[in-house]
């Protein structure tokens, strides 16, 4: 009898050693959060930048490709007679529109910036295969399509609003070109940044004043390669340290031109293009964007 008890008790001693007991939880006082009494000054909106792009699609197409996969925007203006701008990703979340490049000091723009998607074809389809003899290294402004008249009244106010609820600066208003210039042409030539500018007081654009004082000093020493891609830097593109008109740094020149001298967009420095940079430098470049 007393053999089969100590038996017994040898089976259950090893189960009663698998036993796991629940964690003890401290209980706490229910803390309240006060975000009056002390407020600090060392910040800014997370918004810092508006993304401009345009689809190259049609209204069905933009819709499924910037609702279905892995490519989005906070905003897709139609090209369609409605009064609506469709708001696709909230602002306080993450949208997928900008990849990679950088402006102003900052390279992950999908953290920082509001994308806007403008349906339009982009580069009319007779023109689309124009650089694949290399007769020609950019598209010319005649290439690009037209962007409808009410899109550009949609996109105004858009940007009005986003633009002062974060404090966002002038010059970075900007162009997917702007940002990743060795990959992206949009919002293209036809896109009225200076009409924006002169209209609705939307982005930069400089003082023609200006840049004809900068034209047309007869004793100015002719910069640098190294200084013209420094003033780029300063104004806020990215562009490298090469020596060199190279092909990296055609593409910044041709998308500034894409912004600020849409006419003639060549991927060519000249004295125009210098004075522009300069003077968009003279007016902006001082304002501390990064913070």
């Amino acid at each position: 009898m007393v053999k089969n008890i100590f038996l017994a008790l040898g089976l259950a001693l090893p189960l009663i050693g698998c036993v796991t007991t629940a964690p003890q939880v401290a209980t706490t006082k229910n803390y309240s959060v006060d975000s009056d009494t002390y407020q600090s000054t060392g910040k800014s909106q997370r918004i810092k930048t508006i993304v401009l792009h345009y689809t190259v699609s049609d209204n069905e197409r933009s819709i499924k490709t910037l609702t279905t996969g892995n490519v989005s925007a906070h905003y897709l203006v139609l090209d369609k007679n409605d009064d609506k701008i469709y708001n696709l990703v909230p602002e306080s979340e993450r949208a997928w529109h900008a990849g990679e490049g950088g402006f102003s000091g900052r390279t992950i723009l999908n953290d920082t910036s509001i994308g806007i998607e403008i349906v339009n074809a982009g580069i009319k389809p007779e023109y689309r295969d124009a650089l694949k003899d290399d007769t020609l290294d950019y598209h010319p402004y005649d290439h690009y399509a037209d962007f409808d008249e009410l899109q550009i009244k949609k996109v105004a106010q858009l940007v009005q609003d986003i633009a002062g609820r974060y404090d966002i600066s002038p010059k970075n208003i900007i162009g997917h070109a702007d940002m990743a210039p060795s990959r992206k042409i949009d919002p293209g030539a036809k896109f009225p940044w200076e009409r924006l500018y002169k209209e609705y007081g939307i982005g930069a654009w400089y003082n023609e004043a200006d840049k004809q004082e900068i034209m047309n000093r007869r004793t100015l020493v002719t910069p640098s390669v190294q200084e013209i891609k420094q003033a780029f830097r300063k104004y806020g593109y990215q562009i490298n340290n090469s020596d060199e008109w190279d092909k990296p740094s055609r593409d910044v020149i041709y998308a500034f031109q894409l912004h600020f001298r849409p006419l003639k967009p060549t991927g060519i420095m000249d004295i125009e293009t210098y004075a522009i940079l300069q003077a968009l430098n003279m007016k902006y470049a001082s304002r501390d964007d990064f913070y």
